[in-house]
């Protein structure tokens, strides 16, 4: 018996056509290929210079400590870090933040109060006892531990803090005015707090201290402060070319930070040289640290102004923000002859970048924030404020105008009754 064997493509009809294979052809040319090559390489590129761009401080900290460490010499002996770094490039810092201004409305003294007070001493004192504890645990170093304490105490940011006050639609003058008024008290109070919390050690002379404070710190503020008084045109100078001025700030805090590790990393007499582990364990309990007093300071801003959201949000990063513009000339010049100051600035390096980061991240909900709470509470945005000042200058205009057509006709009125009556 013959079997026949049949495919499936015998049983369909004769005008059914094949399908169509998976196969996909390409129709761009060379020319569209290379284009959108080249394309996604430029975004590629935008986005790598973007991303330079945003985190270049952190970058250069990053580089420059490994410079220090793999050449040590250089930024403790050669490029003479006892004029270049802890004169020079403090003075330098300090005499463009003395230009700045500090003279503004006292408003929301309350506010101010409370935000001066939790940055300072609340925040400072939380950690110092975590510290302790860490230390009383042998789990990281004194160095480091002392260094978590020397970085509490310093003041509020001034750039940051305003930056993410904007993003996150906080009240800007209250943010301008603390930042100000932190780092102006800060000059005073942050050594204090820092000899207070770690005593006087053999290697701190405290007269030579706030001698050097005076000299390095407090003059070039009261300098900048005259100067913007009385030389119009320096402010001016400094004004438009405010970025410039940034940026020569941040490169000269890059250097001190350079010189300090250098320091560090050429001393033999570093005591308790901190491990890998021990940093690790230390920006764990930073981020810990970092969480928990913001939580803290997110519901007892709650309590003390349930219906200012905008006190609420900025008050959030103000209470927490520590400054490395001011303390890292500060920490350099209280231990300028100390063989761990690198360990004393490293915590307030990896603090930084770390509220930048949570501030980033928080600051398009808190704008949500403020937005549902001003409906809720019947508040007005700064938008309709401006546009009702608008309406009532535009109220009172047509007032004066009315007012005066009025007296006009009553002038024209008066005139023509006096014509009459000379006329009769």
């Amino acid at each position: 018996m013959i079997t026949t064997t049949t495919t499936n493509n015998n049983n369909k009809p004769d005008d059914e056509e094949e399908p169509p294979t998976s196969t996909t052809v390409n129709d761009t040319t060379p020319e569209e290929q290379s284009s959108q090559t080249k394309n996604k390489c430029q975004s590629s590129l935008s986005c790598f210079c973007n991303f330079l761009k945003t985190n270049e401080f952190v970058l250069l900290i990053l580089l420059v400590i490994l410079l220090a460490y793999a050449y040590p010499p250089l930024g403790a002996i050669y490029l003479a870090p006892q004029i270049t770094a802890t004169w020079i490039a403090v003075i330098f810092i300090f005499l463009l933040s003395g230009i700045e201004e500090f003279a503004k409305a006292f408003s929301n003294i309350y506010f101010n109060a409370f935000l001066q007070l939790y940055n300072f001493f609340v925040v400072s004192a939380g950690v110092y006892g975590v510290s302790r504890l860490l230390i009383l645990g042998d789990v990281i170093p004194q160095s480091l531990a002392d260094g978590m304490v020397i970085g509490a105490s310093v003041p509020i940011t001034v750039n940051m803090v305003l930056v993410l006050t904007q993003s996150a639609n906080g009240d800007e003058a209250a943010a301008i005015f603390n930042a100000a008024f932190g780092n102006m008290v800060g000059v005073f109070l942050s050594p204090a707090l820092i000899l207070l919390y770690l005593g006087v050690s053999g290697s701190v002379d405290l007269g030579t201290v706030f001698y050097k404070l005076l000299l390095r710190v407090l003059l070039p503020i009261l300098v900048g402060q005259v100067l913007r008084k009385f030389s119009p045109a320096v402010v001016e100078f400094v004004k438009q070319h405010k970025k410039i001025m940034n940026k020569l700030q941040e490169y000269a805090l890059v250097f001190i930070v350079y010189t300090v590790f250098c320091k560090t990393f050429s001393s033999d007499n570093s005591t308790a040289s901190a491990s890998a582990g021990s940093i690790f364990i230390m920006i764990a309990f930073i981020f810990l640290l970092l969480t928990f007093f913001m939580i803290l300071a997110w519901y007892l801003l709650k309590c003390f102004f349930p219906q200012r959201p905008k006190l609420r949000v900025m008050g959030l990063f103000g209470c927490t923000h520590k400054s490395v513009a001011m303390g890292i000339p500060l920490i350099n010049a209280i231990y300028e002859t100390n063989p761990n100051v690198g360990y004393y600035t490293l915590p307030l390096l990896v603090w930084h970048p770390m509220q930048l980061v949570i501030g980033s991240f928080l600051a398009p909900k808190l704008s949500d924030f403020v937005t549902r709470e001003e409906e809720r509470l019947g508040l007005k945005s700064e938008e309709e404020e401006e546009d009702d000042d608008n309406n009532t200058h535009e109220k009172d205009d047509n007032e004066v105008v009315e007012e005066k057509e009025d007296e006009n006709d009553k002038e024209n009125k008066t005139k023509e009754e006096e014509e009459e009556k000379l006329d009769v």
